[in-house]
């Protein structure tokens, strides 16, 4: 499955959008105890909030698109791990965070958040390109600012 992203103005996105990303940025602040309580802040139900929270993000002025977490489903053995290593850095990617559980019948998931600034291609490209790697069974992106 090849996904590709867009970037819509927000004085023309529609209004679930926009309060999801306010929904995250409540929640990042700390402010709030729980989601909640950021839902009601923001006047959105939950079902909206989860339906589009893992695939409606904000840009920033300090310049979209500089961290990216990707998370993965992995088959076990050995090398694919250092396979996307070397195709991130290839690409001019730094690693920030590894996060890596144990293999539960023969699949690992892993998290990698990346500084995507230098790549130079597109997150499309990126997440194109580690699909194709031999062992990695899914991947997609999870956040970007």
């Amino acid at each position: 499955m090849n996904t590709s992203y867009i970037i819509i103005d927000n004085n023309i996105a529609p209004e679930v959008f926009k309060k999801v990303v306010e929904v995250k940025r409540l929640i990042a602040s700390g402010k709030y105890k729980s989601v909640n309580e950021a839902l009601d802040m923001a006047k959105l139900s939950r079902t909206a909030f989860y339906k589009y929270k893992n695939h409606v993000f904000s840009s920033d002025d300090t310049g979209m698109n500089n961290i990216a977490t990707l998370a993965f489903t992995l088959e076990d053995f050995t090398g694919v791990l250092s396979d996307i290593l070397s195709c991130l850095a290839r690409k001019g990617i730094s690693i920030l965070t590894i996060n890596q559980n144990i293999p539960v019948n023969g699949i690992a998931n892993i998290t990698i958040s990346l500084r995507i600034s230098n790549a130079g291609v597109s997150i499309d490209e990126i997440i194109n390109e580690l699909r194709e790697i031999h062992g990695v069974n899914k991947v997609h992106l999870l956040a970007m600012n």
